[in-house]
């Protein structure tokens, strides 16, 4: 099941999230070979057409667990202040040449709005 967290950005602004993975054990997951995408959305029902894509990075090593989730200036200035809904996945083809989707993180964001 994945981690829920509430997360606010500033609408206009450069955005990273680090997300730190673990196992079932406590420890660093390993991400070797594996892809992380994550989207955010007005509502679940949105279309994907309408929804604001993170660039993701996993950090050098791969055994550390850590991503980076990131929005330009530009993405977030097109977001709608207000709540949105997002989530990321991580993925990766097993030994039986399966893909494997598991959700880490979804929730609420939050984008406030800019005065300047």
């Amino acid at each position: 099941m994945a981690q829920y967290e509430e997360l606010q950005i500033d609408k206009g602004s450069d955005v990273t999230i680090q997300l730190e993975l673990e196992d079932l054990n406590g420890t660093a997951k390993n991400l070797t070979n594996h892809v992380v995408s994550g989207k955010i959305k007005k509502t679940y029902n949105s279309s994907d057409s309408d929804a604001t894509t993170f660039t993701t990075e996993i950090v050098a090593p791969a055994t550390g667990g850590t991503v980076n989730l990131s929005l330009t200036n530009t993405q977030t200035q097109a977001l709608k202040a207000g709540r949105h809904v997002y989530d990321v996945e991580i993925s990766f083809v097993d030994s039986n040449s399966q893909t494997v989707i598991e959700r880490v993180l979804e929730g609420n964001l939050t984008v406030t709005p800019s005065v300047t």
